[in-house]
Formats: C-alpha cells, sequence, structure tokens
C-alpha cells in the first residue's frame, strides 16, 4: 500500500486563503520506518536514521535532547521549541528563514509537516492533526 496519497491530503488540508501553510510532509511508523516514499513531489525527504532518532524521542516521550541538538531534517538543523505531551504528542521545531517542523503522533505512525517560511505554522498543525485524526479513527 502507498501512503504517498496522504502527503497531497495533508498539503490540500493546509490550504487557507491563496496560500498551502504546508509544503511537503512524511508519515513514518513508531518504530522510525518510512511510510511514505521520497518519490513524492511533496515528500519530506527524512533519513532513515532522522527517523528512528523522531520516533524514539516519541516511544519513550524524551524529547531534551532535541533542545541541544536540534531536529534536523532534510539537512536543516531547526531549533526545537516544545514538545506537548497528552493523550498524543506534537512536536514543534522552527529554524529562520526555513520555516518549521511540525509533528504528531498516533499508536502506530508519527506524522511530519513542514511549514515553509511566513506561512502560518496553525495551519501545518492542524493539517498533520486531520491526517492523525483519521488515523485514529481506523485504529491506527
Amino acid at each position: 500500500m502507498s501512503w504517498d496519497s496522504y502527503i497531497d491530503t495533508m498539503v490540500a488540508y493546509s490550504q487557507k486563503g491563496e496560500g498551502f501553510h504546508l509544503d511537503t510532509g512524511c508519515i513514518i511508523g513508531t518504530n522510525g520506518a518510512k511510510w511514505t516514499t521520497d518519490g513524492h513531489p511533496k515528500a519530506l525527504k527524512i533519513t532513515p536514521e532522522q527517523a528512528v532518532t523522531v520516533a524514539t524521542a516519541f516511544s519513550s516521550k524524551k524529547f531534551d535532547d532535541f533542545y541541544t541538538t536540534g531536529l534536523t531534517i532534510e539537512g536543516v538543523k531547526y531549533n526545537f521549541l516544545r514538545a506537548d505531551e497528552g493523550e498524543y504528542t506534537t512536536l514543534n521545531a522552527k529554524k529562520k528563514d526555513f520555516g518549521a517542523i511540525y509533528a504528531q503522533n498516533t499508536k502506530s505512525a508519527i506524522v511530519i509537516g513542514h511549514c515553509p517560511e511566513g506561512q502560518q505554522a496553525g495551519q501545518c498543525a492542524t493539517a498533520v492533526g486531520k491526517i492523525c485524526d483519521y488515523l485514529t479513527s481506523v485504529g491506527m
């Protein structure tokens, strides 16, 4: 099964007015396995090593290392802002002139979106959250 169509759905959910507030995204498993492929034109190209690092942080709920090391995706080191824990955890990171990363988990997946600089990170978060809501509704 290809998960790449979920990237298109995420981008579409991020539209508000004339702009898209999420330009790339990906889905990884809670074990760090990549569900979406890098072949999609709007794929956030997270390396397998980066995916495992993100998945390990979400699984353990230990994000402290990101405060010192940052969150590196596609060769960009984003400054870790916060992780909000609840039934599901969200992660926020930002790099001036590069935009922001927003991630949220479900019981079996972590959905990650990139918000371009100058766009509304809240709309990116909403788009990621809608994918997570759907995955949760089907038991994932």
